[in-house]
């Protein structure tokens, strides 16, 4: 099987994107799932820049890597100076890193409007910084910045940039599309022809970006030229558009060329790899991400549910277990009774073909109301249980007050009264709160909390309102979508009215209600395990 390395530049190029920082700390973590998932290379950062990547370093001396190779990053040696003498340079031999990747000047135009040398000048400066770092026993990856460029301007000269890099002993030589320019033609034919020419004597790779939405493209015509070395960033994070994803690149390489860059099995920790890293990045996972993306195997058409659960192929191109994500069945107004019957299934309940017709018109009419199940699987869920008459409240609702007063004087004071059935016997309750729904909670916890104190672990963790029909202004039908946790698990729940707090009222008894079923649910696998 062929192989490509994957070189991991998330910790240096990925943090250049907007509003990305990360601590020493949270950088080590990242590198070290890294190393967990398989890259061959992870690009700490430039150790001569500021003091955190100095501290990473040390870090990553004190926590060394199973399996990747760090690098350290840098620029070739200052016009005029010895290799020894320029700081930076010896800053990145002294790093304790393996890899040392070098990036220099390949374009005209960046050598006459950003380091102002002469094509010879800068030559020299390629061979002689790689050279000091490879005779110091540095491994060197050469990074051509501006390579694809410079390839349509002056063929010749860019090639000798590689040959100087060659003679100075890099071991590989990347070519980097650093403002992202280049179509996946143009990046086959110039890296075709860089394979030509030293494919013999050095591997040839690619560093790609998004600029044009042609990352991953790229690189995978870079591959299909010759290139064995890929650079890019986990979730395509970077500067402007974004670098390569690494994530696609992975998935494309081994499950699509079968073009082997991870350890054997690794594949399978892609999701959970991608996610963890936009968490720690303090980054909302796109749910759209190809192969890892929650929606990336999530299905609402009635045809297309039907289609997947009598053979997933008819609509997956890869079963999501393969690169560690599931298949979402998504209920709408859209769904068929075979979607609901799948969903039910999950749950351990048959639904007959009549009864998940008429379950599926009740959806749709809710969704017409402006319901909507995708965010609130567990009101979904509920939904299903009270078709099949398999579903038992929580209590029964005698009547709910809510008061708020508002003085001259002092703040807003809110209050409520609940009054229910639990078990045959009534219960009354008075609470407040900062707010209508706060207090609704507090005094509905309080009336039915005693029969029922598994309430007291179950939290609300998001609350989201919207109006549906914003032109009648403050006569508008709001859907309020409520996140609830046991500390274990989070479920959606949701409530639509032209009045607020009802809404808020039904999000939130929904929320109880499925906590308490799973409360039960666990219970029934504690005692059932003992």
């Amino acid at each position: 099987m062929r192989t490509v390395e994957l070189y991991d530049t998330t910790l240096r190029d990925g943090m250049q994107g907007e509003g990305l920082s990360l601590s020493a700390e949270e950088k080590l973590r990242v590198a070290q799932r890294l190393d967990g998932l398989g890259m061959a290379f992870v690009e700490a950062g430039f150790p001569a820049s500021n003091p955190k990547e100095e501290e990473l370093f040390a870090l990553l001396a004190a926590h060394p890597l199973s399996h990747a190779a760090v690098a350290a990053f840098g620029m070739t040696r200052r016009k005029g100076m010895e290799p020894g003498d320029d700081i930076s340079l010896r800053v990145v031999a002294d790093s304790g890193a393996p890899v040392a990747t070098i990036v220099g000047k390949t374009w005209a135009l960046h050598l006459e409007k950003v380091v102002k040398v002469d094509p010879a000048e800068n030559l020299s400066m390629i061979r002689d910084s790689i050279q000091f770092l490879s005779t110091g026993g540095q491994r060197v990856v050469y990074d051509a910045e501006h390579f694809f460029d410079a390839w349509r301007e002056d063929r010749d000269y860019s090639l000798r940039c590689l040959g100087a890099a060659v003679e100075g002993g890099a071991e590989s030589l990347v070519l980097c599309d650093t403002n992202g320019s280049s179509l996946p033609n143009q990046v086959h034919e110039a890296v075709a022809g860089v394979v030509a020419e030293f494919g013999g004597q050095v591997k040839v790779g690619v560093h790609c970006h998004n600029d044009l939405e042609c990352g991953v493209a790229n690189s995978l015509a870079g591959v299909d030229a010759g290139a064995v070395h890929v650079q890019g960033t986990m979730n395509g994070i970077g500067e402007r558009c974004g670098n390569a994803n690494l994530v696609s690149v992975a998935a494309n390489l081994e499950l699509k060329l079968g073009i082997h860059c991870l350890p054997e099995g690794h594949i399978a920790q892609l999701t959970e790899a991608a996610h963890f890293v936009d968490e720690i990045c303090n980054r909302t996972p796109n749910p759209h991400q190809a192969y890892v993306g929650r929606s990336a195997f999530a299905h609402k058409g009635g045809m297309h549910v039907a289609g997947v659960m009598e053979d997933a192929r008819t609509f997956e191109h890869l079963e999501p277990g393969t690169v560690g994500n599931q298949r979402e069945l998504l209920v709408g107004e859209l769904s068929g009774k075979g979607t609901l019957q799948a969903r039910a299934e999950r749950m351990g309940i048959s639904l007959d073909d009549a009864t998940a017709s008429e379950l599926v018109e009740h959806v749709k009419e809710k969704e017409h109301q402006g319901y909507h199940y995708e965010a609130a699987d567990a009101s979904l869920q509920l939904l299903i249980l009270k078709e099949t008459g398999d579903f038992v409240p929580l209590f029964e609702l005698e009547s709910w007050r809510v008061i708020v007063e508002k003085a001259a004087s002092d703040g807003v004071r809110t209050e409520a009264t609940v009054k229910v059935i639990v078990d045959g016997q009534r219960h009354v309750s008075t609470a407040e709160g900062n707010g209508p729904v706060n207090a609704l909670d507090r005094a509905l916890r309080s009336a039915v909390g005693a029969v029922h104190p598994e309430l007291a672990d179950i939290d609300l963790v998001n609350f989201k309102v919207r109006i549906l029909d914003e032109n009648r202004g403050t006569d508008s039908v709001t859907r309020v979508l409520l996140d609830a946790s046991d500390g274990e698990t989070v479920w959606g729940t949701t409530g639509v009215s032209a009045n607020v707090i009802e809404a808020s009222w039904d999000a939130l008894v929904d929320s109880l209600d499925y906590g308490m079923q799973e409360a039960l649910r666990k219970s029934e696998d504690t005692a059932d395990n003992g």
